[in-house]
């Protein structure tokens, strides 16, 4: 539940990760706490609530990902919420491919920091996600980067016909879903954060301008 404690045991329980994945995360965790003293990565007042208001938050999505997905880009990654836990819950898939635009040089030196102590293979890119080259990839999450219709004008550089979007957002979804229908179309199903009492999972799927 939303208003219980949560740290590693609670999350584990609540993801059913093994040992070795929570003691990995425990790394991360610890990592990102004495980070956060010098640099701005995260709201510091999450901080004591970090396994519920970071961890979870992310790993909330893990079973949104399809079995058959191959490959995942998080756009604006900041301190690796959700794409550095998405990448560590997905290692032991075979082949698969997670890339992280970051486009704050200590935010992506800080990911790819996190990334080299846990032994995870992620592509770090120090760049904004808008700008790139357009590149198909199965699934694309994104958290409090920016309001949908913005966000999904990002998306489409990254969606290809089976692609997925997991896009965390808070209390405004509607009105930035009205927003967004505007000049997008798009099949969209809500799912209850684990995490947050007021916040949504987006799964989008079939996403195409309006004209």
């Amino acid at each position: 539940m939303p208003d219980s404690p949560c740290g590693p045991e609670e999350f584990a329980a609540d993801t059913n990760v093994s040992r070795e994945t929570l003691d990995r995360l425990k790394i991360y965790a610890a990592i990102l706490e004495d980070a956060s003293a010098l640099h701005n990565l995260v709201s510091r007042s999450t901080l004591p609530d970090l396994w519920r208001r970071h961890l979870l938050d992310s790993a909330q999505l893990l079973p949104f990902v399809p079995a058959n997905a191959r490959s995942l880009v998080d756009l604006g990654s900041g301190a690796g919420f959700p794409g550095l836990v998405l990448a560590e819950l997905l290692r032991d898939r075979p082949k698969f491919r997670t890339v992280l635009y970051e486009s704050t040089g200590k935010k992506a030196q800080f990911l790819k920091d996190v990334a080299d102590r846990l032994g995870l293979r992620v592509d770090v890119r120090n760049a904004r996600a808008e700008a790139a080259e357009p590149e198909a990839f199965d699934v694309i999450s994104a958290r409090a980067l920016a309001p949908l219709p913005k966000l999904l004008s990002y998306a489409q550089n990254f969606w290809s016909t089976h692609t997925i979007g997991l896009f965390l957002k808070g209390q405004n979804v509607e009105g930035e879903l009205t927003e967004a229908r505007k000049s997008w179309r798009m099949t969209v199903a809500r799912h209850e954060s684990r995490s947050d009492p007021s916040g949504v999972i987006l799964e989008v799927r079939e996403l195409h301008r309006a004209n």
